[in-house]
């Protein structure tokens, strides 16, 4: 398992969105240019899965970075051939108390889950020590993997391109951070988290496929439909995975306009709309954002 992984389940349950003002409706993708004073930044919302057929990217995003001395991702995308973190998060996505996942789950969820994984051919004994954020990680996968959506995101691709260019790379949170949040979730509510989870599978194809058509032309109101009132139905997932890293990346952000470089923040879409949003919590800051 690698951070892939993780971006996908933070596209899936995180890639959140309320309306704007109706500046924004004109907006035809998903950057904006923060200012304050005569300084600026860009704010990139990314999906962290993308098929090849929705290369190149929007021009904007293009623009934004060629304007930029730096990059700043959320966490550090660790090498496919990085063995030592992936047996690292291995094991933390493993219940090493002598608890199962059998053990969390009522036995009609389990037995619905048992039957979810094996339309993939996944006997579910074999995945039974492990964490409900796996399991619902892994179930994105599968499922971006059968509609023929899955590759490598917008994040991976600008990293990829900064280290080709040897432009600065900078993170908002450790790849330890993600991977103790991903293997927290659903923990005391597990039955209804993977529930939930299960019944928002069903259409995945079309609801993604949807996703990245919004995305990629900032439709804020498609995307709030799509997935804002699915994320709200687990208000401890929204609190932990948007609203208090929102929180925590301000700060930082604000940091970026005491230095001579320009940055393209490239964080997941959700994180930059709603009312508890980065930009909305710059914007009750003082800063200057508009939607490119």
């Amino acid at each position: 398992m690698n951070i892939k992984l993780i971006s996908t389940l933070l596209l899936t349950l995180v890639t959140l969105a309320s309306g704007l003002t109706s500046n924004d409706a004109a907006a035809n993708t998903s950057v904006w240019k923060v200012s304050k004073d005569n300084d600026f930044i860009y704010l990139g919302g990314t999906i962290h899965i993308l098929p090849v057929s929705e290369f190149p990217l929007p021009q904007e995003f293009t623009n934004a970075y060629q304007k930029s001395d730096a990059i700043v991702l959320e966490a550090k995308l660790p090498e496919a051939t990085d063995t030592a973190f992936q047996m690292k998060m291995m094991q933390m996505m493993l219940y090493q108390n002598g608890q199962t996942l059998s053990g969390v789950l009522s036995k009609s969820t389990y037995r619905q889950l048992s039957d979810y994984l094996a339309g993939f051919g996944a006997d579910i004994n074999t995945l039974n020590g492990f964490k409900p954020g796996f399991i619902i990680t892994m179930m994105a996968m599968l499922e971006a993997q059968r509609a023929q959506l899955s590759g490598d995101g917008v994040d991976a691709y600008f990293n990829q391109k900064a280290l080709k260019d040897a432009k600065a790379i900078e993170y908002l949170e450790s790849a330890d951070f993600q991977m103790n949040m991903l293997a927290s979730m659903g923990q005391g509510h597990e039955d209804k988290f993977i529930k939930m989870n299960l019944s928002q599978m069903e259409d995945f194809k079309t609801m993604f496929s949807q996703m990245i058509k919004s995305w990629r032309v900032g439709d804020i109101k498609a995307l709030e439909k799509l997935v804002i009132e699915p994320m709200k139905e687990d208000p401890k997932s929204y609190q932990t995975m948007l609203v208090d890293r929102n929180k925590n990346w301000v700060p930082l952000i604000e940091k970026m306009f005491n230095d001579n470089d320009k940055e393209f923040v490239l964080v997941g879409v959700g994180h930059l709309i709603g009312d508890k949003s980065v930009v909305k919590l710059l914007e009750q800051k003082g800063y200057s954002v508009k939607k490119l």
